[in-house]
């Protein structure tokens, strides 16, 4: 039975989320309605709560959310390729023909209505069976798989991610998936920390370690400009501050790579002799449509290597939001945090 109306969560600006009641959506022909079942709390949701700003790509007075799971309740007679109850992917801009939605696509409502809606390109189908806590992370590994791409691993590479948030752990999750030899995480949280070694990957906390003696010593060192560097080759930037160009500098070895997949806020220099002479190559984020990626990030999903459910560490009502976006800010006691309805 269809509800008459549903709970959806209303970006009003800094610190102020509200939760109303809004109609049920009728279903036309070539549409589709779904109710999202569990959604991820991003970096974009925790900054626009806490600053906001147009790279957020929130709107104020507007839904928000991305990062759904959802289940296909209707389809419109001339939508093919789906059926009532399968979970799928909102595909972000595209499900709306809307580039503004990005980040803003009502992961945070409990229902939405896709118009003029493609299977494959609007709703990306999900497997069932997929461990919900898993499932969820697939929009996360999107961004951390283009990054990874972008540095183009190869087998035995050696790699080091700047940060162990959710876009830093898939980041590593890829690298190895990918081949990597070995993968060293970065991070100032022993919490987060503690999850990526879980995981199987090597760590490093700078505020208890000297990352420079760690990673030669894990790595290896080799001549480099104007002093000795580090022989891991591969670095993503998880995190968007200037220490970690920093660290990057300092570490990287000749035709050494880096994606810059964290968001920058603040201009940072760098020393461009060092990335002449030692040939460094600086990428941003990557590319590829996430319906191009979905069978990769599927595919290691599906092989249980690696324990995702794990990594989402909490659950709120959406009735809680505003609750549960501070609680995801903290580094020291979060690591993903979703809304489940």
């Amino acid at each position: 039975m269809k509800p008459e109306s549903f709970k959806a969560a209303i970006f009003r600006g800094v610190g102020h989320v509200d939760v109303v009641d809004l109609p049920y959506p009728p279903c036309g022909d070539d549409e589709a309605i779904v109710r999202n079942v569990m959604t991820g709390i991003c970096g974009s949701d925790i900054f626009a709560f806490q600053k906001h700003g147009p790279e957020s790509r929130i709107w104020i007075d507007e839904e928000f959310g991305h990062e759904a799971i959802s289940e296909v309740m209707e389809l419109g007679r001339n939508v093919k390729g789906l059926k009532v109850g399968d979970r799928v992917f909102v595909n972000q801009d595209k499900a709306f023909r809307d580039p503004r939605r990005v980040s803003a696509t009502g992961g945070f409502s409990n229902y939405l209505r896709i118009p003029q809606c493609e299977v494959g390109y609007s709703l990306l189908p999900i497997d069932n069976d997929l461990p919900l806590r898993a499932a969820v992370l697939f929009e996360p590994f999107v961004i951390g798989t283009r990054g990874v791409k972008a540095v183009n691993p190869k087998a035995g590479d050696s790699a080091i991610v700047f940060g162990a948030g959710i876009i830093g752990i898939a980041s590593a999750v890829m690298l190895d998936w990918y081949g990597c030899e070995k993968v060293m995480v970065v991070d100032f949280s022993e919490y987060r920390l503690e999850n990526a070694r879980r995981l199987g990957f090597l760590t490093c906390n700078p505020a208890k370690e000297d990352l420079k003696e760690k990673a030669f010593a894990i790595f290896g060192s080799q001549r480099g400009y104007p002093e000795e560097k580090c022989k891991a080759r591969l670095y993503i930037d998880a995190v968007g501050v200037k220490g970690v160009l920093e660290n990057f500098a300092m570490l990287a070895p000749r035709n050494g790579e880096i994606s810059i997949v964290g968001v920058h806020k603040e201009p940072a220099q760098f020393d461009w002799t060092q990335v002449s002479f030692n040939n460094w190559h600086i990428h941003g984020c990557g590319e590829g449509d996430t319906e191009a990626l979905l069978p990769e990030i599927l595919e290691m999903m599906r092989s249980g290597k690696y324990d995702l459910p794990s990594l989402v560490t909490h659950e709120f009502p959406v009735e809680q939001i505003n609750e549960a976006i501070t609680l995801a800010s903290n580094p020291n006691a979060a690591q993903k945090v979703c809304i489940a309805f």
